[in-house]
This record gives C-alpha cells, structure tokens and sequence, in this order.
C-alpha cells in the first residue's frame, strides 16, 4: 500500500475509536445533550417547544487535515392536538481535511409524548436518514511522482478514482422514559445496517445507545409571582454505546447555577485494534435569555489519546418556550414534566 494511503488509513482507525467523523462510525459530540437529537429520536420537543442547535466539532487539531463536524438540529413540538406530537431534523456535514473524506447526512424525525402519570412520561421516536460519503485522493502523492533525489516529477500512474460515493439510507427508533428528577434513554441506530460499499467493512454497523441521570436540586427554581428564585442543581450522568467492535462509556456531572452550567466527563473508549484509551471532557456553557452557548473541550488522558491533541467543541442554540401557555397546560393539569437533562 503507498505510503499517502497508509497516512490515511491510520487517522482514520484511530478516529473510529474516538467517535469522530470516519468510515463505518457514527460522530460523537462532548456536549451530548446539546445534541440529543443525534442520539435519540425520542428526545424532539422534550426539552423546548422548538429550538435549532447549530454543533462544531473539530478533533484531532494537532493533526494535518484535522476531523471537522458541523451538525444542525431543529426540533418543534406540535401544540395541537394534546402536545403528543413533536418533529425534528437532523443535518450535518463530516470531512477529514487532509485525506479527502466527506460525509453528509440527513434525518427526518418524528417522536410521540404520553403520560404515564401526572410526574412519569414517555416518548416515543423514530427517524429515516439520507447519506452520502466520498473518500478522493485529490490531496494523495505517490512514490512513482518522486525520482531519486526527491525532487517532484508529475502525474502518477496510480489508479485515482477511488471509491465512488456511497448514498444510503439509514432507519433508527428510540424511546425517553422521564420525570422531573430523571430520564432514562434507550435508542438503535442504523437498524437496516446500510451498505457502504467498503471491502473490509461494507455495513455501517448497528449502533446501541443507553444514558441516564438523576438531578439533584440543590434550590428549585420559583417564577417571580411567589418571589424568583434561580436554579441550582447538581446532575450526574453515565452513558454507554456500542458500535461494531467498539464500546464507549461514560461517567459525568453537571453543576447548573442558572444561568451557568459547568461539567466533566470521564469517557472510556474500547477498541480490538487500538485497546482502550482514557478521555476527560470538560464542558461550559451559559444562557442568554433564548439562547444557549456551550464549549467543550477533551483532554487525553491515556498517551495516544494525549498525543492526537483533543478535540474542541462549540453550540450555539436558540430555544422557545412558551411560558403563558405552559401556565394554562398547569392549570388544567396537561402540562408534562420538564425534562431534567442538561443543556450541554
């Protein structure tokens, strides 16, 4: 195999063990609850009536051609008839700089709320998504392109098309058990396990994902009719998901001291080729009123996880909620909980 076609092969299996955009594997971002969508059907118009996040990802920086994420997700809950009713959209666009690799996707969303009792609540959800991904050597040279003493002679005699781009279509469902002091989220991605036309692994591998948490209020927010009150709460969280041979895990906590929230996450990452590597996640975020504005960034812990150079992570969201309305659907006891996960 050519030396440039080794330089892409290697980022590209360690950026399947870190959950970055890369063939056969899904992205993962730090402030997963930001983009909750990406994980989990059911999670469209839990949270807010309707809101749009816009998530950047950019792994690896110390890397030529470092990993690039750019995601946006909408969500809208239907007001009528009895707020069961909420539908997303999830878009986003993965390149490795360096190495030619691109991959667009595109999902449609649908998620069903009921009560279970006047505290408990449940939703439903189920997505269809496009994608498209190409991997070109347009950035490639070659050992035939080189003469002896170095100097560059021209064209190469190497085949260049490459793979042709792959288009599939992918189907995931999901379901949110909730209250106002936890939720519990199970979901399964890629269930027809799409073809993605590569030799060594063709299917885009079915991806199973639980996470939980259970907030703690250490002061519960009050509306300014009984005298305001900020929130002050402490949310711990853990998380597992696997994916072909791999397997992540996590363990994390969130302190919100409206309107500031502040997190850190311990991630295990397991691999049969590339074993087990360490990651601690450090995230921030802060609320301005309808819009929300988070930062992540992962520190490796394990040396190969170190020496790949982290990742940073920005979103920006801009949410609604509708805060008369949420008094009459309490007034008439058809409001649900609110969920408890964090925003980031």
């Amino acid at each position: 195999m050519p030396h440039a076609a080794r330089s892409f092969f290697l980022p590209l299996g360690l950026a399947l063990l870190t959950g970055s955009a890369a063939q056969a594997q899904d992205v993962y971002f730090s402030q997963a609850y930001a983009n909750r969508q990406a994980d989990n059907p059911a999670w469209a118009g839990i949270v807010d009536d309707y809101s749009a996040t816009l998530g950047y990802r950019n792994q690896f920086p110390q890397l030529a051609g470092a990993f690039e994420t750019v995601q946006l997700a909408a969500d809208w809950r239907l007001p009528k008839p009895g707020l069961h009713h909420a539908l997303g959209l999830l878009v986003s666009q993965d390149r490795a700089g360096g190495v030619g690799y691109t991959r667009f996707s595109a999902a449609a969303q649908y998620a069903y709320h009921t009560r279970l009792t006047r505290t408990l609540a449940l939703s439903g959800g189920a997505q269809v998504g496009y994608g498209r991904q190409r991997v070109g050597y347009d950035n490639f040279t070659f050992g035939d392109q080189y003469s002896a003493d170095g100097s560059y002679t021209g064209a190469t005699a190497e085949s260049l098309a490459g793979f042709p781009p792959i288009n599939y279509f992918t189907v995931g469902v999901g379901g949110v058990l909730y209250a106002e002091e936890f939720w519990v989220s199970l979901s399964g991605q890629h269930l027809n396990r799409p073809d993605l036309g590569f030799r060594q692994q063709a299917g885009l591998p079915l991806r199973i994902s639980v996470t939980g948490g259970y907030k703690l209020f250490l002061q519960k927010p009050v509306g300014a009719g009984k005298g305001e009150q900020r929130e002050i709460s402490l949310t711990p969280t853990l998380s597992y998901s696997r994916q072909g041979g791999s397997q992540r895990s996590e363990a994390g906590a969130y302190f919100l001291a409206d309107p500031v929230t502040v997190g850190a996450i311990y991630r295990n990452l397991a691999s049969p080729d590339l074993g087990t590597q360490h990651v601690v996640a450090l995230v921030a975020g802060v609320a301005f009123g309808d819009l929300r504005v988070g930062y992540a960034y992962d520190v490796g812990v394990s040396p190969l996880a170190s020496a790949l150079g982290g990742a940073h992570e920005i979103t920006l969201t801009l949410r609604a909620f509708d805060k008369l309305e949420s008094a009459f659907r309490r007034l008439k006891r058809r409001n649900y909980p609110k969920a408890p996960c964090p925003d980031f």
